[in-house]
């Protein structure tokens, strides 16, 4: 799917979801973020922009990256209405293109997942080169499908954190799984609807 495509899909699933006007945090974002001290944070995937507009609400300068011109502008509008916009940059941009040239304390990639192609692993590597020293890669993916989600594939393997993080082959010398986990939550969809969900989670540290 050329990149065309893949801005145009995003765009339609954010332009049938109703924009919320104060969008929440991933949980799993408060759980790894609350202690660490504020820096420089890049989101893969802004979507709804709760993560970006958290972050930035605790001190951090936020990059928030999107293929959705739906996603990115109105996470630009909240950041100005809630006087943030100076702590965050809202990009429509193709992460299988380009990342950003420059380092992050935080880099960020919340259900990641999307149906257009893309070589995630050599991405999150990327990312992970990303990160200036004692810096710290978050990987959240989805371990079970819910309700609510645009892939309902009943055939659908999501691969273990363990298994996320072998291909990207980085060196135990420079980088540390500090977390690789696969937790429940009970998870509230853009209609209200609750579910049971498994989250698979991957928390990497450049050490060197």
């Amino acid at each position: 799917m050329e990149r065309a495509d893949a801005a145009r899909f995003w765009d339609k699933v954010y332009a049938e979801r109703s924009a919320p006007a104060d969008p929440q945090p991933n949980d799993r974002l408060v759980e790894t973020a609350t202690a660490l001290p504020p820096g420089d944070a890049l989101d893969l995937g802004c979507g709804g922009g709760g993560d970006a507009l958290w972050l930035a609400g605790r001190g951090w300068r936020v990059t928030a990256l999107d293929v959705s011109a739906v996603a990115t502008t109105r996470l630009a509008r909240l950041a100005r209405s809630g006087g943030l916009s100076d702590r965050i940059t809202a990009e429509q941009h193709d992460v299988r293109a380009s990342l950003p040239g420059r380092q992050f304390d935080l880099v960020t990639a919340h259900y990641f997942h999307t149906p257009y192609a893309q070589d995630r692993t050599a991405i999150l590597r990327s990312a992970a080169h990303l990160l200036r020293t004692g810096g710290r890669l978050l990987v959240v993916d989805h371990g079970s499908t819910a309700p609510w989600s645009w892939n309902q594939d009943p055939d659908v393997r999501y691969p273990t954190p363990h298994e996320v993080a072998a291909p990207m082959r980085l060196s135990p010398e420079r980088w540390t799984v500090e977390r690789a986990d696969t937790p429940r939550r009970i998870a509230v969809g853009p209609d209200g609807r609750t579910a049971e969900v498994v989250d698979h989670v991957l928390l990497i540290r450049r050490t060197a």
